[in-house]
């Protein structure tokens, strides 16, 4: 139904339209009424109807200044009736040579009413649909014109009209951007395409169904299109239909278009070839090389991911590395080698907890293959990914394993090395252990922090050396560890609330008791 608003500042005028008329059968229906102009230009850019009746005498804004209001205000303003009395018929000729459409004299006249509205029902509609088909209209022309451009139909004035229809005049630096989705070429590009909305107007799709882009260099420089290729890569992995996206070089002015067009088509054609998904940049920029470092960078995270236990973090490691990867120039042998580095790596943290690394990298080829046999980056990200959960579990339970055994022989040495200068980092290097972890260990099997379990053992040395010799304060101190006599004086009353010398005369007093 077209929406029909009702404007006059009486109210048994807006109630006669209402009911004498048969809105409906003409396509109809009345979406508000209002009794004065700026009530009406309110509900105006509210509803946005597509017809408009009001009367032109009103008060504060009058019918013309409604018409010329709403034409301000909206990009799409609604067809104006006039209601008009026999003295205003000059005046309504003035409301007609604005947006008015029509005028109906008062009394409105039902027959006459009804007329009008047969009238501008279909008119209105015809308008609708031909404004709904414009951009299919455009968007076939700027497709037809640019695959003339590509195809290199090097006419004068048909680039002159190119670059009238892209709006690209002078010579401005461009790109040609390919989206190549391999299968369900027109939704799938579609969506892509809503990646790139600097290039909307310009896109086009070639005789292979690719979606191609024209963009403008200053819009959409480098660093942000390898933002676009990863969020493109994830998206459309995700619903396993992955894009191949190729760009261009730059070059400038429309008579270009042919060569950056057959730079990013070579590009993709290369691509395919190797099986490759993601974002690709003509000629290899320095990004590449940056998203290459980026995979080995990413791929050097994970055996201290893997030790850690934290699958999550693992997993979205990858998911990094392999993303980078994609938009890099690096070939599969490469990407297996940091692979393979990676399973060195892990094989020996494995053997650093006593494990049999061996066992484990024979089970893990049974089951997935060699890495000399994995020809693309899918089934080397979905390897990686199992290598390094299967090696969290293995190295998970070595751990809980010797660290319930480690602990024993972390706390046995200290027993007996407590009079050297012992601190929680040399003994976490010493047993192969986190300080932070081990200090966490530590604390849970004696119930003390380390320093005062330390503390607490020199201190029961110094008790007894007080006890059953003859040596003094300051050689005692020496003795259990303490180098500076006066800390040792401070722990000690710390520990027992009073000084050695103290503590030694009231031994003896009992002894003499």
């Amino acid at each position: 139904m077209l929406q029909v608003l009702l404007v006059d500042d009486e109210p048994w005028v807006l109630e006669g339209l209402r009911t004498m008329v048969n809105w409906e059968k003409h396509g109809f229906r009345v979406c508000g009424e209002a009794l004065d102009g700026p009530r009406a230009l309110a509900m105006i850019e509210e509803l946005r109807p597509e017809l408009v009746f009001t009367d032109i005498h009103m008060p504060a804004i009058t019918g013309l200044e409604l018409i010329e209001r709403s034409q301000q205000a909206l990009n799409r303003p609604p067809q104006f009736v006039i209601l008009s009395g026999y003295d205003d018929f000059n005046y309504a000729l003035t409301a007609m040579r604005q947006r008015a459409v029509d005028y109906l004299l008062k009394p409105i006249d039902e027959e006459e009413i009804e007329a009008l509205l047969a009238k501008l029902g279909q008119k209105i509609t015809d308008e609708l649909a031909a404004e709904r088909s414009m951009p299919r209209k455009r968007s076939l022309f700027v497709n037809n014109l640019l695959n003339r451009v590509i195809q290199g139909e090097d006419d004068p004035e048909m680039q002159t009209e190119a670059a009238k229809s892209l709006d690209l005049p002078g010579e401005p630096e461009l790109r040609c951007v390919l989206i190549d989705t391999g299968t369900d070429a027109h939704s799938l590009s579609q969506r892509v395409g809503a990646f790139f909305v600097q290039a909307a107007g310009r896109f086009f799709q070639d005789r292979a169904g690719r979606t191609g882009a024209i963009l403008l260099a200053e819009d959409l420089p480098e660093s942000r299109l390898e933002e676009i290729g990863l969020a493109v890569n994830r998206e459309l992995e995700e619903r396993k239909q992955p894009a191949l996206v190729t760009v261009s070089g730059i070059a400038k002015g429309i008579g270009s278009l042919r060569e950056l067009y057959l730079q990013a088509l070579d590009l993709n054609r290369v691509k395919r070839s190797q099986g490759k998904t993601g974002l690709f940049f003509h000629g290899g920029p320095a990004s590449a090389i940056r998203q290459a470092a980026a995979y080995k960078g990413q791929l050097r995270r994970l055996p201290e991911l893997v030790e850690a236990g934290v699958p999550e973090m693992i997993g979205s490691a990858i998911e990094e590395a392999f993303a980078a990867l994609t938009c890099s120039q690096a070939e599969i042998a490469a990407a297996l080698a940091e692979a393979a580095n990676l399973e060195l790596t892990l094989c020996r943290q494995m053997a650093g907890f006593h494990g049999d690394p061996d066992v484990f990298m024979k089970r893990m080829q049974a089951e997935c293959g060699s890495l000399g046999g994995m020809a693309d980056y899918a089934t080397l990200k979905r390897y990686v990914h199992r290598l390094c959960l299967e090696a969290a579990v293995q190295i998970g339970e070595l751990k809980r394993r010797s660290e319930s055994n480690t602990i024993f022989q972390v706390i046995r040495y200290v027993d007996g090395a407590y009079s050297s200068k012992l601190k929680l980092q040399t003994l976490a290097q010493k047993f192969h252990m986190n300080p932070a972890y081990l200090g966490q260990l530590f604390k849970k099997e004696t119930g003390k922090p380390f320093n005062e379990y330390l503390n607490m053992k020199r201190i029961e040395e110094a008790k007894r050396l007080l006890k059953r010799t003859p040596m003094k304060i300051s050689e005692i101190a020496l003795r259990v560890g303490y180098p500076n006599t006066d800390y040792f004086l401070s722990k000690f009353k710390q520990a027992t609330g009073v000084l050695p010398s103290v503590y030694k005369q009231e031994l003896e007093h009992k002894r003499a008791d």
